[in-house]
């Protein structure tokens, strides 16, 4: 019986044991590993508080006044900026002879047209199928189908009679009758000087893109290289920055531009332009009119309610419209309206350097009547030329 006993008590004692060891491994397994040492981090400053929350003032390194860098007492040093100068006023080149001065910038022109008929005239043999040529190379430089119907008949005439024909004849030929087609009789003076009184009053008409509000600015350089005083009115005042690129043109070279708010009423800026131009004692005033389409009639109307306006302080000398050589015949069913709203007294031709068809500065005066005064042969400030025939028709035939 004690073994009995005492076998039971080592077996008691023995799983004890044997239980003690399997919690105590499953209790170092369930250990979390001890947490890594705290970083020192420095707090960042408090926002500032008030009252009873605000934060107790820190310490901070401070420097006596004794460490502080006090200015001498001397004068601060001023930089002076160097006083900007106003743009000087140009001096526009002399007027006169500006188109022979000119006269390369028509080689398209002459390619087509003067160099064309003289090739075709020095031809052994003119036979009908030449004289068809002629015709179609006068129909293509546009210059209209009546005047190439009468070009080509006398010069038909004249070659018959001349007979044997050398180049110098042909060029002396082809110069005097080209010159009596462009019109050598006509009054091509931009009527600027009224006899009676100033300022002389010029209206520039014609359709956006045409460069129209360029050609009045440099009209304005123009007038003023011969000594006249010039004042401009902005009344395109429906077009964006019009006003302002008048402006410019005429600080370029002195003269005083009159305008009005964008979108206001042309006529009222136009008559302004006038009555100041009389109080300055200018010598011209240049209006520069909206560059209405030909197509709108109320606006054409408009138009002719400018001029009316401008002539309550007095008649308006000359109007200029302004065309794109470039647009060939198309160009003359805009001159046929703006023929009908204002009396059109001279013909602007802008563009002429960039197109083949020279001879539409005789189509434009059969339709219209009236001269072509003034040509724009480039993009220069310098390129607009009082229109000269015989200095045209030399540069389109060539030496």
């Amino acid at each position: 019986m004690d073994i009995v006993i005492l076998a039971v008590v080592i077996a008691v004692v023995v799983l004890g044991a044997l239980g003690g060891l399997i919690v105590g491994s499953r209790r170092k397994k369930q250990l979390p590993p001890p947490p890594p040492a705290a970083p020192d981090i420095t707090a960042p400053p408090a926002e500032p508080h008030v009252g009873d929350e605000a934060e107790t003032p820190r310490e901070e390194p401070r420097r006596t006044i004794e460490e502080v860098d006090l200015p001498d007492g001397s004068a601060p040093v001023v930089v002076e900026e160097p006083p900007t100068e106003a743009p000087g006023i140009e001096i526009p080149e002399p007027a006169a002879g500006r188109l022979v001065r000119l006269r390369a910038r028509l080689s398209r022109s002459q390619n087509a047209l003067g160099q064309g008929l003289l090739t075709l005239l020095s031809r052994e043999h003119l036979d009908e199928d030449t004289w068809e040529e002629i015709e179609d190379t006068l129909l293509t430089a546009d210059v209209g189908v009546q005047p190439t119907q009468e070009l080509v008949e006398r010069l038909r005439e004249r070659v018959k009679v001349l007979g044997t024909r050398t180049p110098d004849e042909l060029r002396t030929l082809l110069r005097e009758e080209l010159v009596t087609l462009v019109g050598r009789d006509m009054d091509r003076t931009v009527k600027t000087e009224p006899e009676d009184r100033k300022p002389g009053i010029v209206l520039v008409v014609g359709v956006n893109g045409t460069g129209k509000t360029t050609t009045t600015g440099k009209l304005a350089r123009v007038l003023v290289a011969d000594g006249q005083s010039v004042v401009l009115g902005a009344a395109d005042t429906f077009r964006a920055a019009a006003a302002d690129q008048l402006q410019t043109w005429g600080e370029r070279v002195g003269a005083h531009t009159v305008r009005g708010p964008e979108g206001g009423d042309p006529a009222s800026v136009a008559f302004d332009a006038v009555k100041e131009g009389k109080e300055m004692g200018a010598n011209v005033v240049l209006i520069d009119t909206a560059g209405r389409l030909h197509t709108k009639t109320g606006l054409m109307d408009e138009l002719g309610k400018v001029k009316r306006v401008v002539e309550k302080h007095a008649p308006v000398d000359e109007v200029l419209l302004v065309l794109d050589a470039t647009t060939g015949q198309n160009g003359l069913v805009q001159a046929r309206v703006f023929a009908e709203v204002v009396d059109i007294t001279g013909i602007v031709l802008t563009k002429l350097d960039g197109t083949a068809k020279g001879g539409i500065v005789v189509a434009v005066q059969r339709e219209l009547g009236v001269p072509v005064k003034l040509v724009g042969l480039g993009e220069g400030a310098d390129d607009l030329a009082p229109f000269e025939p015989e200095a045209f028709v030399d540069a389109l035939i060539g030496e």
